[in-house]
């Protein structure tokens, strides 16, 4: 355990120290069911507020994640900290409101943290499914461009300019059914790299002709499947 754990654990066992603190020092140990409920309850909402950091589900949008679940677990402890503190100051002799009404905020909180999640679950799996697609273009465009950086013939630089600027406006979106097509454009690339480093100028055009058939092809494909 690191430093760091260790002084997140000292700060959210402060809360619990001033908290049971208070309650014992003021109120003693005998109480009734509606006070233990509610002292249940409030324990629960900020041991929901610790774990909620656990919940969030991994991706690139894990700080939005964990706002939105984070706010929810907030919203809940501090809603229901004010309803036990209510429930504990007035110690009702029956046990059937503070239970009732703590049960169904806790349920409310309960249902509104899960849809959270699953909505969380769908936006992460979207994310992972759309990264191969940007990544074609993304890694397709970036290699083309330093190909074009260091093509010095004005002929054959154009065409690789072509290429780039068919790469570079692609649409992002995908299809599966064009991952092969997809691969075979890198792999060309790979091919028109091979003759930007041995200089050759014919073959640079010929790769770079070819290229963009393909890129274009690519693009006219995903219209028909989009």
């Amino acid at each position: 355990m690191n430093k760091k754990t260790k002084l997140w654990i000292i700060l959210d066992l402060i809360f619990l120290i001033i908290f049971n603190a208070i309650f014992f020092v003021l109120g003693g140990a005998e109480h009734n069911a509606s006070v233990w409920i509610s002292y249940t309850f409030i324990h629960f909402s900020y041991f929901m507020l610790i774990l909620t950091p656990f919940l969030i589900r991994e991706g690139k949008s894990k700080a939005v994640f964990g706002f939105s679940l984070y706010s929810i677990s907030a919203g809940y402890f501090f809603v229901q900290f004010v309803t036990g503190i209510i429930f504990i100051l007035i110690a009702p002799e029956s046990y059937n409101a503070a239970l009732l009404v703590q049960l169904c905020i806790a349920g409310l909180y309960g249902i509104i943290l899960v849809s959270n999640m699953i909505a969380n679950e769908s936006t992460a799996y979207a994310e992972e499914k759309r990264q191969p697609q940007i990544d074609y273009v993304k890694n397709a465009s970036a290699k083309v461009k330093r190909l074009l950086e260091s093509v010095n013939d004005k002929e054959a630089k154009k065409k690789v300019g072509n290429v780039y600027d068919a790469i570079y406006s692609s649409p992002i979106k995908s299809h599966p059914n064009l991952a092969q097509t997809e691969s075979q454009i890198l792999m060309s690339i790979n091919d028109l790299s091979d003759a930007v480093s041995a200089g050759n100028k014919e073959s640079i055009i010929s790769f770079a002709d070819s290229l963009l058939i393909a890129v274009n092809e690519r693009n006219r494909q995903l219209k028909m499947y989009n």
